[in-house]
């Protein structure tokens, strides 16, 4: 009774989302994998094991609702601090969730993060998922792994005072001409529209540092289920919540 009844309001909802204003570029914090594991009654391994078969969900909710481009913030620079018991189960199933994203050809995958950080064989497993997939036409996927958005901030200044430096540019030149766009030309997303569309599960209700640049104009959704538990009718809500906005870009 109850499967059939959400499957009666998930109907609503598609025709109540206005296909107009749907989000282009969607990005979302996958919160609350290792609470929803302890709430279960299973190891933090189970928790981010359905967190990452929730993913391909999403990927196929979003290429539904027509949306271009999706960020996904699957582990910070903070997480890389975490005991190795811990962090390498995790990095496994990161590195088996991009190879599964990449393997089934329909999708486009970037990495976002500083991968000098993460060991050599998830680093491998990015870097061969967005070579093997930078021909695919269909839903960009921006993979945040070892992101943190401080550190995408200082490795973008740093890379372009590195860039100017090669070209003989004084620091006084350089200050002279310095606006937002030379520093965004040099984060992550470079040349990648800034995401409509932040999603954030589990009831938190903060960013913790997720594209700090780039969701200066974003419109912020906060689920109160744990990323494993979300459902369509969730991301369908987040999309009817998006649309009903009236967006002001700082005016």
């Amino acid at each position: 009774m109850r499967s059939g009844l959400e499957g009666i309001y998930q109907r609503r909802l598609v025709t109540a989302v206005d296909t107009a204003r749907t989000p282009r570029h969607v990005a979302v914090i996958l919160d609350g994998n290792r609470r929803w594991a302890r709430a279960s009654g299973f190891e933090s391994r189970s928790g981010h094991q359905a967190g990452a078969d929730k993913v391909l969900e999403l990927m196929e909710w979003c290429e539904q609702a027509d949306v271009e481009r999706v960020t996904l913030w699957m582990l910070s620079t903070d997480n890389l601090a975490r005991p190795a018991h811990e962090l390498e189960p995790l990095l496994a199933i990161i590195e088996d969730t991009v190879e599964r994203l990449a393997r089934d050809g329909r999708w486009r995958v970037h990495p976002v993060g500083a991968l000098d950080l993460l060991p050599e064989s998830t680093r491998r497993a990015l870097e061969t998922a967005a070579s093997g997939t930078s021909g695919c036409g269909g839903l960009h996927v921006n993979v945040a792994v070892g992101y943190g958005g401080r550190r995408e901030i200082a490795d973008a200044v740093r890379s372009l005072l590195a860039e100017h430096a090669a070209r003989g540019t004084t620091l006084d030149e350089l200050v002279e001409v310095l606006d937002v766009e030379h520093i965004a030309e040099h984060l992550y997303t470079a040349g990648q529209p800034d995401p409509d569309l932040v999603i954030r599960t589990s009831g938190e209700q903060r960013l913790s540092g997720f594209l700090m640049w780039q969701s200066v104009h974003s419109e912020f959704y906060f689920c109160e289920a744990y990323w494993p538990d979300f459902r369509r009718v969730d991301f369908l809500r987040a999309l009817r919540a998006y649309a009903e906005r009236e967006r002001r870009f700082g005016s």
